[in-house]
């Protein structure tokens, strides 16, 4: 699937400006870390970009969330390997168990670090992300009342990904910055 055909999908099923934003910087954080991890930058990319393309559909309902996202998508040129990135994103709202491949932890652990830096940008007075520092990042990963649903325990997925989380902070600080003007921060 080319990244045309993605966004399409992506304004075709998603109205909410926080949604598109949300998905665009999990696109930004895979595809550098897939570069990081050797792996395929575009299909991460797409995942990245369509993890999330039922949750208006499904009304949050995070007991079906993932589900009809793979539906939509099959038959839509997308190897096994990425639909099931996409359903174990949501395993425990699933009921799925736990996420066991390189792929899917990595899935998890970027979509879930957007929330994280969306909100440490957002407590500073500038609201922009080119003056977060790594730093604060890792410092409010420790603040447990910060950002309640960036859950740290799946972020700290990115290290059964291969990726030590004070690298994945800056690599997922860092790609979020580049596309800055996307999300409006």
């Amino acid at each position: 699937m080319e990244r045309d055909q993605a966004l399409r999908l992506l304004r075709e099923h998603l109205t909410s400006p926080n949604l598109i934003k949300h998905s665009l910087a999990t696109e930004a954080i895979l595809r550098s870390l897939a570069g990081r991890l050797g792996e395929d930058q575009d299909l991460w990319g797409i995942v990245g970009l369509l993890h999330d393309l039922d949750l208006e559909l499904v009304e949050n309902d995070m007991s079906i969330h993932g589900l009809k996202t793979t539906e939509i998508l099959e038959g839509k040129e997308l190897p096994q390997e990425a639909l099931e990135a996409i359903r174990m994103h949501n395993a425990e709202g699933l009921g799925l168990g736990e996420r066991s491949t390189l792929f899917q932890h990595a899935l998890a652990a970027s979509e879930t670090i957007t929330g994280l830096i969306v909100a440490t940008a957002l407590v500073l007075p500038s609201k922009r992300l080119e003056d977060v520092k790594a730093s604060s990042v890792r410092k409010r990963m420790k603040e447990k009342a910060f950002a309640r649903g960036a859950r740290r325990e799946v972020i700290m997925e990115c290290e059964k990904a291969g990726v030590p989380l004070e690298e994945f902070i800056d690599l997922s600080l860092e790609a979020m910055k580049e596309i800055s003007e996307e999300l409006g921060l």
